[in-house]
């Protein structure tokens, strides 16, 4: 494709920081690594456990594994920015033009590519149609009657989210139909970012010396492509909405099932020199020659009135929209269309309870919202596009900038959305206390936030079904901190309250063969669980490790609670928060086996790299613990507890002098202690705990001496970037000294995204950013480019053709980048201010 036509095709006001591909863009697909914990061959009794587990999963108890080590995704190199807000669930749209990955069921994916769902377009001069086109590249075995097979060449498409353009130079016709999709997904806003809709923006340009009529329409099947869409009884009607002077008219399309029923819509605004038409029920099978020379023979449908009547048992039912309007020669016009899908009232897995997503709030719980959502979205699409430019601008415009990384950080948001995410109202019986009140310890039964801000909640991955995996969150929470606050503090109350929660059952952890309880008292959990089952109810769905010996998720708690605090300055939030960290650190403290300080890992993966196993003091956890215990003294001192900060300093003492003693080794800090061959292995994630201190402002507590920081995360980039992959990968998790990976694990050798993303965080913290930007400019490039990996950004690659776990939590973390760039930014003024008081 030409450089050239990108440039014409862009739009202007986002230059060259969007991801961009040409239709006729085809990729040849890397091969998965199947599952969390990949070591089945390495450790016979997991693999004969999980297959005993899966087994009794899926054919006994008919229901879907947490991870499904034999139905990895395959790599399907289509998606494109996700359609919806937060929380309401969402519809991908790929950028061929496809409705292909839908997630209206909370958490729970379904990956079909609906072959009716499509735009049309229908020019007309003189009274008579010259020219009708799907507007899509494929060349489906059905719909005969349609015009398939667009060609690609004339195609291009662009995203920087959460909007996204397709542009089409309809060939021999000399017009230009350019698509804007806007979904309302806004930082700091908690009420137009909920809600279920997506806009679709035709501008279209006639570049004739002639008048031309043009109309759109739009198709859409009563469903999603699951086998539900045929269980019978599902029906469409027209629909007429006038309020504030504004007039919207569609179709709705009634999808009664028995669990989670919901309702689609299409629709159009009225205006005066606008046509809107439709056509209630067509049936998606067949040639469907019906609908289309309906449109063709004057571009409009015949716009029957009435509701089509339920569909019987087997078959399916469709519905389509069109719009037109007339231009004059060398004219542009505008059309604009909505889909918005209202699923007010949600079970999970287990249907026992029943939960009320966030955006009915405004739209209420009856199920009838859609035509009001639709009117919503097409009179505030405007105003969402300009909160959203005047959001984006200041990164857009900044040339100190690379276009990747601004591409990047913002197309990286769909996982906010897209993470299988739920966004739901507080029960008015709920308790997120775990039992134990401020009075005993505790937390509020409701804490305000939670009460007002609702519950949030997103999956580890789309392939890794488990919400707000916290030792993954740990990375990722940057995005929320920074854009939806409010969401990352009711996420903190929701752990905290489980902190203190304890479930004796006994279960089987596949790992080690062992029995133990499903949740210890004053831990942090792996996760708030499965959407198969009933999330906040039943926490750790995880069940490859006893997390209850994990090392570092609680050290992340307390390292997350500062970071928040000192971002937000919630205090109410500190003094809730300070007796679950006091809680978590006593708990944390068993691991520490000879009273030096410093806690040790225990000969296993007992960590988030929960494949690679560690053995006694180690740069990461032990990093970690150095960190918290900062962070511990810096609260001890916010909440005037002289007696409490000596204890957490006395042991931050010790533990500094041990972890330099037992790790640092004049270059970097060792992998871990145990002394064996590969002990010594130069790890990327090795100054976490010390990211987490800058990111929080706190520079003086110097756990971390300045130089040896600057000296590790020099070998970092040395051996971990630039010799992995020519340095063009990003940084492998493990190298060995001599300049090759370290191969002892299967994630060792991997590169994980957004640990990558944190690590160039850290760089740039360090006044390395060059290096932080030459690092992970490496993982936008493999990804995003090499790979196709658009809109699913995986938690791992290797070097060689393999990937993990496609759609992942993790990369959010590229928002560490922005804040460490802001916080750069702000250094510099305050020296600059420093310098002329003092010359002054």
């Amino acid at each position: 494709m030409s450089l050239r036509k990108w440039d014409t095709a862009c739009p202007r006001r986002v230059g060259g920081s969007v991801w961009r591909t040409s239709s006729r863009r085809r990729g040849s697909p890397f091969k998965p690594r199947m599952s969390r914990c990949p070591t089945v061959l390495q450790h016979v009794g997991l693999g004969i456990r999980y297959l005993k587990w899966w087994y009794k999963k899926t054919r006994v108890e008919k229901k879907a594994p947490f991870i499904d080590m034999f139905g990895a995704q395959p790599l399907r190199q289509i998606y494109g920015a996700p359609l919806g807000g937060i929380g309401g669930g969402t519809i991908t749209r790929g950028w061929r033009g496809e409705f292909c990955r839908w997630q209206l069921n909370p958490g729970m994916y379904h990956y079909k590519t609906v072959t009716a769902n499509q735009f049309t377009v229908c020019l007309r001069r003189g009274g008579q149609t010259v020219y009708q086109q799907v507007l899509s590249v494929e060349r489906p075995p059905t719909l005969q009657g349609w015009n398939w097979g667009y060609c690609g060449e004339y195609a291009y498409y662009h995203s920087l989210y959460p909007r996204a353009w397709t542009v089409y130079h309809l060939p021999g016709q000399n017009v230009t139909l350019t698509c804007r999709q806007v979904s309302p997904v806004m930082p700091h806003d908690y009420q137009d970012s909920s809600l279920p809709v997506a806009v679709f923006v035709w501008d279209i340009e006639n570049k004739n010396d002639y008048a031309l009529d043009v109309s759109i329409m739009f198709t859409m099947v009563n469903g999603s492509g699951h086998k539900d869409d045929k269980s019978g009884g599902h029906w469409n009607e027209p629909f007429h909405l006038e309020k504030e002077g504004e007039a919207v008219s569609g179709v709705l399309l009634h999808h009664c099932t028995t669990v989670n029923p919901y309702t689609l819509s299409i629709a159009a605004r009225e205006q005066p020199d606008r046509e809107v038409s439709h056509q209630t029920a067509f049936s998606p099978k067949g040639t469907c020659s019906g609908l289309w020379t309906d449109l063709i023979t004057d571009g409009r449908l015949d716009s029957p009135t009435g509701s089509s009547p339920p569909t019987p048992k087997g078959e399916k039912v469709a519905a389509a929209l069109a719009v037109g309007c007339s231009m004059a020669a060398q004219g542009r016009n505008t059309l604009e269309f909505c889909l918005a899908w209202d699923m007010p009232i949600i079970t999970f897995g287990s249907r026992e309870r029943e939960h009320i997503r966030r955006y009915t709030r405004y739209f209420g719980t009856k199920g009838d919202a859609s035509p009001s959502l639709s009117h919503y979205a097409l009179t505030h699409y405007r105003e969402w596009e300009r909160r959203i430019e005047e959001w984006q601008r200041p990164i857009l415009q900044d040339s100190t900038l690379p276009s990747w990384y601004k591409s990047a950080l913002f197309n990286e948001l769909y996982f906010v959305v897209d993470g299988g995410t739920v966004w739901t109202e507080l029960p008015e019986d709920a308790d997120v206390s775990g039992g134990v009140r401020s009075e005993d310890g505790g937390l509020p039964a409701q804490p305000a936030v939670v009460k007002e801000y609702g519950r949030f909640a997103y999956l580890e991955g789309q392939e890794y079904r488990m919400y707000n995996t916290y030792d993954v969150h740990f990375y990722a929470s940057f995005a929320l901190i920074m854009l939806w606050p409010k969401l990352a503090l009711s996420v903190q109350y929701e752990i905290a309250g489980s902190v203190v929660h304890h479930d004796p059952t006994e279960r089987l952890h596949l790992m080690s063969g062992l029995y133990s309880p499903v949740k210890a008292k004053n831990v942090v959990p792996h996760d708030i669980g499965d959407p198969d089952d009933e999330p906040w109810q039943r926490v750790n769905a995880y069940l490859i490790h006893d997390t209850a010996d994990w090392k570092d998720l609680n050290l992340k708690f307390v390292l997350q609670v500062y970071r928040d605090f000192h971002l937000t300055q919630d205090r109410q939030y500190l003094r809730d928060m300070w007796p679950i960290c006091q809680a978590v650190i006593a708990s944390e403290l068993k691991f520490d086996l000879d009273g030096d300080g410093l806690i040790e890992n225990s000969g296993y993966a007992d960590q988030t790299y929960d494949g690679w196993a560690v053995t006694g003091p180690s740069a990461y956890c032990g990093g970690l613990w150095l960190a918290s215990l900062c962070v511990m003294c810096k609260m001890a001192k916010l909440v005037d507890n002289e007696e409490t900060y000596q204890h957490y300093k006395d042991i931050l003492d010790r533990g500094s002098a041990a972890f330099d003693k037992l790790l640092w080794n004049g270059k970097y800090y060792n992998y871990d202690s145990s002394g064996r061959d590969l002990s010594n292995s130069v790890m990327s994630d090795q100054c976490a705990g010390h990211w987490f201190l800058r990111a929080s402002g706190l520079e003086d507590y110097q756990a971390f001496p300045k130089e040896k920081i600057q000296s590790a995360l020099k070998s970092v980039f040395d051996l971990n970037v630039m010799s992995f992959a020519g340095g063009q990968m990003g940084a492998v998790n493990g190298m060995r000294p001599e300049g090759v990976p370290d191969r002892s694990s299967v994630q060792s050798d991997e590169v994980w995204i957004g640990v990558v993303y944190g690590l160039a965080a850290t760089m740039i913290h360090e006044g390395m950013k060059e290096e932080g930007m030459r690092t992970a400019e490496g993982c936008y490039r493999t990804v995003w480019e090499k790979l196709g990996m658009a809109f699913q950004t995986p938690e791992a690659y290797c070097e060689k053709g393999i990937y993990r776990s496609l759609a992942y939590m993790r990369p959010l973390s590229i928002w560490a980048m922005q804040l460490a760039l802001n916080t750069s930014q702000k250094d510099k003024t305050t020296d600059r201010q420093d310098l002329r008081e003092n010359q002054s």
